[in-house]
């Protein structure tokens, strides 16, 4: 798996915690600087973080089922997206303005439940998991920084479609790898 796909997997996954970000970003009465950076921090590194369990966990029974791994990939993949197209036609949830610990734990666990699937395919995958692993992070760092901002200037209108983009992206994905493992042997 290439840098590109690796960072269509980040971006993809990324759209929750955009979408909380942005919710987050609605929330805030006077934006500064650091509601960005604790939005990043926190969804970042638990998109950093997840993968990197799922890839452990996936590394002890990878002999086990090598042989599905592609179809592994493609149902956790398509689970995953079909999901966060669900969730964005559901009712929009409220969102307070606190950025305390306590507030930003769960949202970052609860967004990134998604990540540690796919860390799990990473390890069927063979995927380099560090260099991976930064660039989901980072990816994510940078889309729920902008999506304080953009919750504080834009509103909720976008919440929903971009939950919407990144549950396709991740479909196509999980297609993608099917297809390549079984008719190019990928």
């Amino acid at each position: 798996m290439g840098i590109w796909e690796i960072l269509i997997i980040g971006v993809g996954l990324s759209m929750d915690a955009f979408a909380v970000s942005v919710c987050k970003g609605l929330s805030v009465k006077k934006l500064k600087p650091k509601h960005s950076l604790i939005a990043g921090v926190y969804f970042g590194g638990f998109q950093a973080l997840m993968p990197l369990v799922g890839w452990a966990l996936g590394k002890q029974f990878e002999q086990l089922i090598k042989s599905v791994d592609h179809w592994i990939a493609f149902v956790l993949l398509g689970l995953i997206g079909a999901n966060m197209i669900r969730e964005s036609f559901s009712a929009e949830e409220g969102q307070n303005d606190s950025f305390t610990f306590k507030t930003m734990i769960p949202l970052a666990i609860a967004t990134s439940i998604d990540a540690l699937a796919v860390g799990v395919t990473f390890a069927f995958l063979e995927v380099d998991i560090l260099p991976a692993v930064a660039l989901i992070g980072v990816t994510t760092f940078a889309l729920s920084a902008a999506g304080i901002k953009i919750g504080s200037v834009f509103g909720d209108r976008f919440q929903s479609k971009a939950e919407f983009a990144g549950g396709v992206v991740l479909i196509l994905m999980g297609i993608k790898i099917l297809v390549e493992h079984l008719f190019f042997g990928g």
